[in-house]
This record gives structure tokens, sequence and C-alpha cells, in this order.
């Protein structure tokens, strides 16, 4: 009988009690979270409250110190995502981490380097791969479906959705749309393109309209506002090369005059795809253009991602979404903020 496993999560803002714990308490079976830590520690100890956690702490190190588990969830913004991996690491819990990897490339490359020395099992948490959609669309490309996959546009635009606090601080967050809501649509298409390998990427990224006073808007505030700090993008456009002659086109916004859309299409030499819903654009038995829309069941992505990870720990497999993929990703959005700065395309 599979173990049940123990995890201590670290961060108590919105992604963990919005999200994680709620996934979590569907999960009891398999997974039981004994811990809570965070560096305002009231708020560690009113999620703890809220949703039954026996202990909190506030860091890390002093939740592994007074509490065995097997795992680490880390549910901090994404400047803290690397000390954290690093102390875990080095403690050998196996660790499950929320996207992006990482503020800065060289952030991710140090938690990469933790993790391999340490010989735990690392999860990047990128809940797109999980969905029932996702899921439904790869093993119809396992059985060939779609030929090969050779081209992608996705988009992830607000019109008007800037979160507040230290999602607008570059330190604290590393960029703006592009590693919060990007790295969402990104990495689901390059996923589910096979994950060919990056060669280049031309993007530019604005600051036109910044921290907009647009009246009837209520921006989304985090448990933790920050400093204040707003010197990240509104939005980005990007052209992706992989090897093989394979492109992908991403528009990313957390601000932008224009529709509010986000929606991914992929196109391979046998049919190409939409999603929300996932429609097949091919040709039918007797050689006529087809548009079929499979019957599919949703499930909750969290849920789906944490039981992932709990059976890959208890069955000694790599996950679907490992270290491997984590870097090559933050290497494509790192090689976006790059190209925008020189204006250029540059090699990834």
């Amino acid at each position: 009988m599979p173990k049940k496993l123990r995890v201590g999560i670290i961060g108590a803002g919105n992604i963990a009690t919005t999200a994680h714990l709620p996934a979590y308490q569907k999960l009891t079976d398999i997974v039981e979270v004994v811990a809570i830590a965070d560096i305002v520690p009231e708020r560690a100890k009113d999620a703890a409250e809220k949703f039954g956690i026996p202990s909190y702490f506030a860091s890390v190190e002093e939740l592994m110190a007074n509490v065995d588990v097997d795992y680490i969830d880390i549910c901090t913004w994404t400047a803290a995502h690397a000390p954290v991996c690093i102390a875990a690491a080095k403690a050998g819990k196996h660790i499950l981490c929320e996207k992006p990897l990482a503020a800065t490339l060289e952030q991710g490359l140090a938690m990469e380097k933790a993790v391999k020395e340490a010989g735990v099992q690392f999860m990047i948490a990128v809940v797109t791969r999980y969905g029932a959609q996702q899921i439904k669309f790869r093993e119809l490309y396992e059985e060939g479906v779609f030929g090969e996959i050779y081209a992608a546009k996705t988009m992830y635009v607000r019109r008007r959705g800037t979160p507040q606090g230290w999602f607008t601080d570059k330190e604290m967050a590393g960029g703006g749309p592009v590693l919060d809501i990007g790295v969402h649509a990104i990495d689901r298409t390059w996923y589910l393109m096979d994950r060919p390998k990056p060669v280049s990427v031309s993007a530019e990224t604005s600051y036109r309209i910044g921290d907009f006073k647009t009246k009837g808007i209520e921006r989304w505030k985090p448990f933790d506002m920050g400093k204040g700090v707003f010197d990240t993008e509104d939005s980005a456009t990007v052209f992706f090369r992989f090897e093989g002659g394979k492109t992908m086109m991403a528009e990313i916004a957390w601000a932008i005059n224009g529709p509010q859309i986000a929606t991914t299409q992929l196109f391979g030499s046998k049919a190409g795809c939409t999603f929300d819903p996932l429609t097949i654009y091919g040709e039918d038995e007797e050689g006529y253009l087809s548009d079929t829309t499979p019957e599919i069941t949703p499930n909750n992505h969290f849920e789906e991602e944490i039981r992932h990870f709990v059976e890959c720990l208890n069955e000694g497999k790599t996950p679907i979404s490992p270290m491997e993929d984590a870097v090559t990703v933050q290497r494509m959005l790192d090689g976006i903020y790059r190209s925008a700065a020189e204006h250029k395309e540059v090699t990834i």
C-alpha cells in the first residue's frame, strides 16, 4: 500500500490558501499537511487554524527542525523560491515548487544545482499541464492523431488585470506578466508541442500603461503588499524558434487596450487543435475536413498536480514537470527579457 506522505507548506498567502490547501483537503487519503510556515507568523497561524494544520512556524528551517516531513511545498513570492528550495534540498526533503521556477535564471540554476547535489525529487507546479483537456490532448498525441506539432500560438491577455503589491516589484517577482501568467501559456504550449529544444527568441515588452487608475476596476491584492514598487512590464509580444523549424508565438499582458483573451492553438502535420473546449481540426475517415470535440470530464488541476507528485514520490517516477523542464522554461523567459532589452533576436 502506498505510503501516506507528510508535507510542510512554505508561504501562507493566496496561492496556498485558495489553491494548494483546498486541494490537500481533498487528498487526505494520500497526503497530510502537518505544518505551515510564513515569514509573518500570524499568517501561518491563521492558515493553520482555518485548515486544521497541527503546527505553524516562521521559516522553512524552523519547520524542518521541528516536524518530520517528506516534502516541502513552496508557495512564496517568486524571489523566495530559491532560498527555500535550497534549504529544503540540503535537508534532504523533496520539493514541489509553484511556478515560475525563480525570479532570475541565476536563481533557477542555483536551485537545480542544490537539487541535483542532494539527490531529491523536484517538481515545478505548472498547473495547466494537469488539466483534463491537456491530459486528453497528450493521449491523442501519443496515439498519432496530430502528427508532428510544428507551430503554435498562445495568448494570455488581460485588458486591465495588473495585480498590486509584490507582483509589480521586479526584485520580489522577477518580472511582470511574463513570469506571472505568461509562464502558464508558454509552459503549457511548449509541453504540448512535445518540448522541442528552444533555439532563439525575439520579443518586445511594453511599459506604457503602468500603474493605471482606470475607474470601475478592482485590482487584485495579495496578502503581502510589499514595498509599493511598480517597475514591471504591462505586456510582451514573443516569437520563439525551436530545433526542426518549429515555432511559437505568444502574447502576454496584464494591461493592454484590447479584448481579454486566453487561448492556445496547436498546428500539427495531421491535425491541429484549440482549447476550452478541446476542439480538433483534421480530416474524417473519408478525407473531408472535420471539427471534433472529444467528451472530457473536467478535473481540479491543483488536485491532479499534487496527486501526481505524491504518486511519483511513492513509485520512484519522474514527474511530467521535472526540474529539467523548469530550467528550460526559465531560460525561455530569461530570453524574452534579454531580447526586449536589446531589441533583437537572442539565442537561448
